[in-house]
Formats: structure tokens, sequence, C-alpha cells
């Protein structure tokens, strides 16, 4: 019988046998298709490939993981939006790019809106926690545009003069009824006339 040496490296323990990231992707799209109330822990299980009792030592309950879920989506969204800003485009040209990666996304495999706005504006009503994540995210892409637009002003695109403050607000404000008229079904002609007209305001000539 061969003994093992001493200086044998010990087996570390069962390696995990799931991604988180995958895991978490996986649960937003259950989430996203049937909205918080309506998805089971089973039908977590399910998407993820994971049991409860390893869903739960991985991520905790249900809510938990949907926050999990809120905040995965937030930094894709982010992700995307970094993107259309790569090569530090007009304004007018950014805004095109932003909204027409939000309508990719909100469209994906059908007329499921943005994630966020579908899913966390019903679990708000009764549950503080995603209120405030809710708001503080409506108000950070308030303030990402407010930036951008603010930035176009020091280029002269448009007036200096101009509400920098109220033009990001009708910029959120067509962002969100894009998510709300793509989960309706609109036609995507009918989202980018939507958009065209929003961008023709917003770059209005100096």
């Amino acid at each position: 019988m061969v003994q093992k040496g001493k200086d044998e490296p010990k087996k570390r323990g069962r390696p995990r046998a799931y991604d988180p990231a995958t895991a978490v992707a996986r649960a937003a799209e259950t989430f996203w298709k049937a909205g918080y109330a309506g998805t089971s822990l089973d039908d977590l299980s399910e998407a993820t490939g994971m049991n409860r009792p390893s869903l739960y030592a991985a991520f905790g309950d249900k809510r938990d993981l949907y926050l999990k879920t809120l905040e995965y989506y937030r930094n894709e969204s982010r992700a995307l939006a970094r993107e259309a800003l790569a090569d530090h485009p007009p304004l007018k040209v950014f805004l095109k790019r932003f909204y027409d990666k939000a309508l990719e996304l909100y469209l994906e495999g059908g007329p499921r809106g943005c994630y966020t706005i579908g899913t966390a504006a019903t679990v708000a009503a009764v549950d503080d926690g995603v209120r405030a994540f809710l708001a503080e995210s409506m108000r950070t892409t308030d303030s990402f545009l407010k930036h951008q637009i603010e930035k176009a002003q020091e280029r002269g695109e448009i007036a200096r003069d101009a509400d920098a403050a109220a033009l990001a607000y009708l910029a959120s404000a067509t962002l969100h009824t894009l998510a709300v008229r793509s989960r309706a079904g609109l036609p995507r002609k009918e989202l980018d006339a939507l958009v065209d007209a929003a961008i023709g305001v917003i770059c209005a000539a100096p």
C-alpha cells in the first residue's frame, strides 16, 4: 500500500459548479418574463440549474437574488452607454446610439422593455429597498445625460443658455417611454420616430 507523501498538496474543497454571473443573468431573464411576484423559487432553480439550498447559500433569499439582478442589469446598461461614448461623438450621434442600444436590449427576443422599469416599478410600491434603488438609478441616469448635454454646450453644439437639467429630464423621459412602449409591442418604426423627435428637440440648433 502506497502512503501519501507529507509534501503532497491537500485536495481543495469541491469546486463551485456554477458561475455566479451566469446564474444572476439567468435569474434576471426569469424575473423579466414573469415579474418578481410571478417568479417562484422553483422557476429560479430551473433557470439557474441550482437547487434551493444552493440558491440560498449563494445569493440569499428571492429578494436578495432579485436585488443582485437589478445591479447586474444596471451594470450592463452602463456598459452600453460607455460604448456609445467610446469615440467622443457629438451629442446628436451619442443620443442616437444610446437609444438604439436601449431598443436593441428592450426588443431582444421579443417586446420585453427595460428590466428595471418593467419589474422594479411594481415591486417599489411595497419594498422600500427596491424603491430606493429605482430612484437612485433614475437620478444617476439624469445626471449622466445632463453631463453629456453640458459637454455639448461647451462644444457649441447646442445653446449655452439652454437648461441642461430640463433637457436631461426630457432625455431620460424618452428612455422611459421607450421602455414602456417597447414592452407594449409598438413597432420599431414608431419607436425610432419617437427617438428622432426627442433628439430633434434636445439638440435644437443654437
